[in-house]
């Protein structure tokens, strides 16, 4: 069982501050709504939390508010959310469902799963899911930083942190590139992410 990051929430709620969500479903049309992620619970466990389009995926959680029906969506901010499959809920309101990241999912933008009750209110939010190619690897875009002393870090275009290991050649704090690499979750010199760098693409040299 992979027990998620709860920092996550203070990070995207700061840079993040509201959600564009768009419920899209073939049996239940498209609504637009605006969730603040800071007032969702999150989903307590998303295994596993990387994968290739297709990937199956299992979510539980014992913290949703007791709901008639749970329904479980993907997508991405700022993007929309697909309703894939309804959750079964515990008389306590534990939470378990399975769902599979969709086929047209890209390897460059981050996914998460959220729940939602019956009536396509959100209540729950995962950590981010790193969609990989087929060799295996993630790719963003952001800045190289220096926001912790034990290590190089990352910040992508959707404010996420990453350290940085592997070939990371000339790059420095100020960087401004395109990564590809292997992403693994955990770091061993911050609570976080890491991605195993293989290829870095400079966009424009620091000042």
């Amino acid at each position: 069982m992979s027990i998620l990051n709860p920092g996550f929430y203070r990070q995207a709620t700061s840079l993040v501050g509201v959600l564009s969500l768009f419920i899209i479903g073939a049996d239940f049309g498209v609504a637009q709504r605006f969730v603040n992620p800071d007032s969702l619970r999150q989903l307590q466990s998303v295994v596993p939390l990387s994968g290739p389009p297709g990937t199956s995926v299992e979510i539980s959680s014992e913290n949703l508010p007791l709901a008639a029906r749970i329904h479980l969506a993907v997508g991405a901010i700022h993007a929309g959310f697909e309703t894939l499959a309804e959750g079964a809920q515990g008389e306590w309101g534990d939470m378990s469902g399975e769902i599979k990241i969709p086929e047209s999912a890209s390897w460059d933008r981050p996914l998460y799963v959220i729940a939602l009750n019956g009536v396509f209110s959100p209540i729950g939010l995962s950590n981010p899911f790193h969609v990989t190619n087929e060799e295996g690897l993630v790719r963003r875009e952001g800045q190289i930083t220096d926001e912790l002393e034990a290590c190089l870090t990352f910040r992508d275009e959707d404010e996420l942190l990453y350290a940085l290991t592997g070939e990371l050649g000339s790059l420095g704090a100020g960087d401004q590139v395109t990564i590809e690499g292997v992403y693994l979750e955990t770091s061993s010199c911050m609570e976080g992410s890491t991605i195993e760098v293989v290829r870095a693409i400079s966009g424009r040299e620091r000042p």
